[in-house]
C-alpha cells in the first residue's frame, strides 16, 4: 500500500527517473536527475524496499560512519519532489536508483503506484548509450516513446526496437500499458572516452529535458564542466596520433551526416533556449511555452537504432582506449 502523508498536492507534475548501470553510460542520465534534486533542494519521501529489488552480492551496501555510530546505506531506488518555480510553475517526481537485480514488473508496477496517486501527467527516463560520436561534436540526444500520437504532438521517434532491454525500457512499455504518457531521452556518449563522469552529456540530456517540459534548469557550474571535459579530452587524444586520426573519422561522419540539420531547425532551438535564458529569471519556468555487463547500445540496449554503437570497455583507463581497427574483430573484443 502506497502512502503519500505529507507530500503536498502536486502542480502539473512531470516523473523524471534515472537508474545506474547499463542504462547509463558515464553515469551521464543519473548525474542529470542527482543535480535536478540538488540544484532545486528535492525531498525525499519515499525508498522502494532494497530486499525487494536488489542482490546485494552484486549491488553491495556501504557502511559509514556518523556522529561516531556506524550506518549502513543499503541500494535502492529513492523519489523526491521539487516545486520548480516561475510564472507557470510545476512540480517534479524525482527517480533515481540503481537497476534492479530482480522482480522488474513488481518494479515498474511501484513506481506506476507512485505516479498514479500524485497524478504525474508524463513520465521521462534519461538514459545514456554508448555511440560511434566524437566529443567535439554537440552530444545526440534521442526523444523516443512507444505512443504513435505522443510521438506526433512532442516531435519525438516513435520505438521500433527490437532485442535485449533494460529497465529503461521496461518502464517506459509499462507506463505506455498503464496509459501514462512515457518519454525517454538518450544521450550517446562517446565509446572511446566512456569513464565517468560525463558532464558534457548530462547537460545535454538537460537541455533536451528543459525543451520537453517547458522549464529553465538550473545548470550551476555543469556548462564549465562541460568545457573543461572536453579540453582535457582533446589533450589525451592528442597525445596518440591514432586515436586522434580517429576521432577526426568520427567528425567527418558526424558533419556529413548532420550538414541539412545543423542549418535549420537545430540552430533554431539552440537559439530559442539561448532566449529563455537571457530573459528567464529565478530558477523557474521561461516567460513563454552503467556497471557489471557493460552499457546499453543501440544494437544492444534500448537506445535508439540506426548508427553503429559499441558496447563499454570498463577497463578504468585514465586516457581514451585505441580505436577499433579496421578488418578486425573489435566489436567482439569490446564486449569482453
Amino acid at each position: 500500500m502506497i502512502e503519500l502523508e505529507g507530500v503536498p498536492e502536486l502542480v502539473d507534475p512531470v516523473m523524471v527517473a534515472a537508474f545506474e548501470g547499463w542504462n547509463d553510460a558515464g553515469d551521464a542520465a543519473s548525474t542529470a536527475v542527482a543535480h535536478l534534486d540538488r540544484e532545486w533542494k528535492g525531498e525525499v519521501f519515499a525508498a522502494l524496499d532494497a530486499e525487494d529489488y536488489y542482490d546485494f552480492q552484486v549491488n553491495r551496501p556501504t557502511v559509514f560512519m556518523e556522529d561516531g555510530v556506524r550506518k549502513i546505506t543499503w541500494p535502492t531506488t529513492r523519489l523526491s519532489v521539487v516545486r520548480v518555480g516561475g510564472d507557470k510553475p510545476r512540480d517534479l517526481v524525482l527517480v533515481r536508483g540503481i537497476e534492479p537485480s530482480m522482480r522488474w514488473r513488481s518494479f515498474c508496477n511501484e513506481l506506476l503506484g507512485f505516479a498514479h496517486e500524485l497524478g504525474v501527467e508524463l513520465v521521462v527516463v534519461l538514459g545514456a548509450l554508448l555511440g560511434d560520436t566524437p566529443h567535439t561534436r554537440p552530444v545526440p540526444i534521442s526523444g523516443t516513446t512507444s505512443d504513435a500520437d505522443l510521438a506526433r504532438r512532442m516531435d519525438l521517434e516513435e520505438t521500433k526496437y527490437e532485442g535485449p532491454t533494460g529497465i529503461v525500457g521496461i518502464l517506459q512499455e509499462a507506463c505506455t500499458h498503464a496509459g501514462v504518457p512515457a518519454v525517454s531521452l538518450w544521450a550517446a556518449v562517446p565509446h572511446y572516452v566512456s569513464q565517468p563522469p560525463n558532464p558534457k552529456a548530462t547537460l545535454a540530456l538537460l537541455n533536451r529535458l528543459e525543451d520537453l517540459i517547458g522549464v529553465r534548469v538550473p545548470l550551476g557550474e555543469l556548462p564549465e564542466d562541460a568545457r573543461a571535459w572536453q579540453v582535457g579530452v582533446d589533450q589525451l587524444a592528442a597525445e596518440d596520433s591514432e586515436v586522434a586520426e580517429y576521432v577526426q573519422s568520427l567528425e567527418e561522419a558526424r558533419d556529413t551526416a548532420e550538414l541539412p540539420e545543423a542549418s535549420g531547425e537545430a540552430i533554431a532551438r539552440e537559439f530559442e533556449r539561448y532566449l529563455r535564458r537571457r530573459d528567464g529569471s529565478g530558477t523557474g519556468g521561461p516567460p513563454g511555452p552503467g556497471g557489471p555487463g557493460g552499457h546499453a547500445t543501440a544494437d544492444g540496449g534500448d537506445g535508439p537504432s540506426g548508427a553503429p554503437f559499441l558496447r563499454d570497455n570498463p577497463s578504468g583507463r585514465a586516457r581514451p582506449p585505441k580505436p577499433p581497427k579496421a578488418g578486425g574483430d573489435d566489436e567482439e573484443s569490446s564486449e569482453d
